[in-house]
């Protein structure tokens, strides 16, 4: 892979930097974490760097400045010490003077949490990894320690500060996390077992459409199925009425751009592979109503795919060797209207495929379902995954590639 893992280094006694993602959904109410799946996801590598004595210091972010989720991490301390079955300390500082005394106090087996990193005015410009080498933050920080370890995959498409300039100033290494993520993400879209079905939900076709391009024009690709805003936005843009108030969301996410056109001629060009709604799921005063698509009422808002479609999809995705979904097809948070996520869901497990699913969106289904421990692999990407779909460089790799070839 062109890095170096934690194989490659003797972690006893050594000061440790980790850099996490445990950005995890926050009920916009209480401003409590609503689910512990990423968190969950970063234990193997914590626990594999204090099982092997290594002093850990875990830095990590929690939203954006201004936003409501851009909350201290202090919960997420405590859903760590829940998952590792050891205590995981808050330090309410990133590198002040406090924060450096715990630092060069930590002992053998033991962790600590940092301050959410992007409280750090400078973490999220984008700048190069010698540039960033030269924050304050890493600057007050790499000193201190014999390792920086980034296990952050969900963060690897950006250039921040606390996930490329480290590994410009010290020695690094790839999490467990991480290294699985690239092993696992790469067979599944670069040799994937055939007949091969790829599904995107979620809540915007422009975010899906570069990814869905891609793959229809690869010939171990058999089927893409869309559904979830995206579908449905790409039946609009085929000139379908899909409903006022599901229109109002496709115009505002396609508005002014090239989506609409891009998608017609991508479906002229592969209406085989590409495989969309015909029917979908609205609320009508408190239920379930089904509707064809060219049956939706003027006024719907289209919240789940529709019996017919699940059927469709299902049949597909049961013959298929390999399985990749990104994005629960409809609104699951809802129980009328987690039907098509429970049954696609279903029907992946079912299949005996290798399945993998992307994104916190796609994992917290996952878990309110009961279903995560039953797909072959969870990713932790949503951006992330979208640009390694793709092809594209990944900041943080080749920034861990540099520090192998440095040091």
């Amino acid at each position: 892979m062109g890095f170096h893992t934690l194989d490659d280094f003797d972690l006893k006694g050594k000061k440790v930097l980790l850099r996490v993602d445990i950005n995890s959904p926050v009920n916009e109410k209480t401003l409590m974490l609503e689910d512990g799946s990423k968190i969950l996801s970063s234990v193997p590598t914590i626990r594999e760097l204090l099982d092997r004595g290594a002093k850990v210091v875990v830095l990590a972010h929690q939203g954006r400045p201004g936003d409501y989720d851009f909350i201290p991490l202090n919960e997420h301390a405590n859903f760590l010490t829940r998952y590792l079955g050891r205590k995981v300390k808050y330090v309410d500082d990133l590198f002040g003077g406090y924060a450096q005394k715990v630092i060069d106090s930590i002992t053998e087996g033991e962790c600590v949490l940092m301050k959410n990193v992007r409280f750090f005015s400078e973490e999220q410009l984008s700048r190069t990894p010698d540039e960033h080498a030269q924050s304050e933050l890493v600057k007050e920080l790499s000193p201190r320690f014999d390792l920086f370890v980034n296990d952050a995959f969900a963060s690897s498409h950006r250039t921040h500060a606390s996930l490329v300039g480290f590994a410009s100033a010290m020695p690094s290494a790839a999490g467990r996390l991480l290294e699985k993520e690239v092993l696992t993400l790469t067979e599944v879209f670069q040799n994937p077992k055939r007949p091969s079905t790829y599904i995107f939900g979620g809540k915007k076709l422009s975010d899906a459409l570069q990814a869905i391009s891609k793959l229809v024009e690869e010939d171990s690709v058999d089927h893409v199925l869309v559904a979830g805003l995206a579908g449905y936005g790409f039946l609009w843009c085929l000139g379908k009425r899909v409903g006022s108030r599901t229109e109002g969301l496709i115009e505002r996410d396609v508005a002014g751009s090239e989506v609409a056109e891009s998608a017609r001629r991508l479906y002229e060009k592969h209406s085989e592979k590409i495989i969309l709604p015909s029917d979908a799921a609205i609320d009508v005063e408190g239920e379930r109503a089904e509707f064809e698509i060219d049956g939706l009422p003027v006024d719907a808002g289209v919240l789940d795919i529709g019996s017919k479609t699940i059927a469709a999809y299902s049949a597909i995705i049961l013959k298929s060797k390999t399985i990749f979904l990104s994005g629960p097809p409809g609104v699951f948070e809802r129980e009328a209207f987690a039907t098509g996520t429970k049954a696609i869901y279903e029907a992946m497990v079912e299949s005996g495929a290798f399945s993998v699913i992307g994104g916190g969106h796609s994992s917290a289904a996952a878990n309110k379902l009961g279903l995560m421990d039953r797909f072959s692999y969870c990713s932790t990407g949503g951006g992330a995954l979208e640009r390694f779909m793709l092809g594209r460089p990944m900041p943080v790799l080749e920034a861990l590639r540099l520090s192998a070839k440095k040091f």
